[in-house]
């Protein structure tokens, strides 16, 4: 099974037609504070590169709460992850304030927010706000080549809107097809 697989079967749902490289993985994951939050929530964990780069940077006593649409996928990050930290469940991303149980640190995603619609991509957002400490992070990414269509720029637009602070990395030339990482901070 590869993410190549899910998205061929349920491209809606999955999103990506390959998983993200290490190196896109590890521009997510800096300088959003993992190493001291408490709690950290994922959206959209996929195949767990993510996942994997967020562990390694969490304290002992911190949280993970991975939330994946895709049955298949949620059930193989569940059994391929043996860390305690580590939970997966399987539900929609704006749910995640209820999936939480207490307000996150951080939220990291993997969703790909211009294929989804308007309404529901906005609902998510709200979500990521609403759970998020003050000064807490949101990071996700988007692709170079999608980055000036009328999806991304109105996804950017949200973005500027809920947060404090919205920062563009420098581009992923590693990742196929490269991408670049939106950081958000919440207002305090």
């Amino acid at each position: 099974m590869s993410i190549t697989t899910e998205f061929l079967r349920r491209p809606l749902m999955t999103g990506a037609v390959a998983a993200s490289s290490r190196r896109l993985a590890s521009a997510m994951t800096e300088g959003i504070g993992l190493e001291e939050a408490r709690l950290v929530v994922e959206l959209g964990p996929g195949t767990g590169v993510f996942t994997d780069a967020i562990l390694a940077r969490l304290a002992p006593a911190a949280r993970l709460v991975a939330i994946e649409l895709n049955p298949v996928l949620a059930a193989r990050l569940s059994a391929t992850r043996r860390d305690t930290r580590l939970t997966v469940v399987r539900g929609s991303a704006a749910e995640l304030a209820a999936v939480a149980g207490e307000p996150a640190d951080a939220v990291v995603s993997g969703l790909p927010w211009t294929v989804m619609p308007r309404e529901q991509r906005e609902l998510i957002l709200d979500a990521v706000a609403e759970v998020l400490t003050p000064g807490g992070r949101f990071t996700t990414f988007a692709y170079l080549h999608a980055s000036w269509t009328p999806p991304a720029r109105h996804f950017t637009a949200e973005l500027a809107l809920r947060f404090g602070e919205l920062e563009r990395s420098p581009v992923v030339w590693a990742n196929l097809p490269p991408a670049f990482v939106h950081r958000a901070t919440q207002k305090s």
